[in-house]
């Protein structure tokens, strides 16, 4: 029997901890509700999880073969989040640039330059392939695996963004939040280059 806790308890870790996926769930559920942000969730999902599968199919040697493309990866990931947060710091300061939340295609498309996704993805291929299980199965289990515990653990950040959504009903309150977790993003986009 294949065991599978180990990669159940890697995958619950890495969706439930601080990311630049659930970072912007955060934003998002408090800026937009819960409704408004599913299409993002369900974007993490629709890109994480193909991640996951071509990753297993044998991408993560590529990065294994070529490392700089690890640098390149946190290179773009975080000039992305910048931009991300430049786009959060505008609502901050009274501009119109959040006006609404990622669409499930804008969030699938992260994924190709979400670090943290990337080092989730080459984990699960490198650790958590199941033994004497033929290769293509293989990848879409854990994909699969690895996906639904994701999806409930990223919806909790969203929750909670939606959970701190009455305490920023003064849009003062609210522009101090987006600019903290604006500058959250870039303290993070920081560290990915260090």
């Amino acid at each position: 029997m294949i065991e599978l806790l180990p990669l159940m308890t890697y995958a619950f870790v890495m969706s439930s901890t601080p990311g630049p996926n659930n970072l912007m769930l955060t934003a998002s559920g408090a800026n937009f509700g819960y409704r408004r942000s599913l299409p993002h969730i369900l974007g993490i999902a629709a890109g994480h999880g193909p991640q996951i599968f071509i990753t297993c199919l044998g991408l993560g040697s590529l990065f294994q073969a070529f490392p700089v493309l690890h640098q390149v990866l946190r290179v773009v990931g975080a000039a992305y989040l910048v931009y991300l947060a430049w786009r959060l710091a505008g609502s901050a300061i009274g501009h119109k640039e959040v006006q609404k939340p990622l669409s499930l295609w804008q969030a699938a498309a992260f994924q190709l330059v979400n670090p943290k996704g990337w080092v989730k993805a080459i984990t699960v291929a490198t650790v958590f392939m199941p033994p004497g299980m033929a290769v293509l199965p293989a990848s879409a289990l854990v994909s699969v695996i690895a996906v639904a515990i994701g999806v409930p653990c990223i919806s909790m950040w969203a929750l909670f963004g939606v959970a701190i959504r009455r305490l920023l009903t003064d849009p003062r309150r609210q522009r101090a939040f987006n600019a903290i977790m604006a500058a959250s993003l870039v303290v993070l986009a920081m560290a990915l280059l260090v």
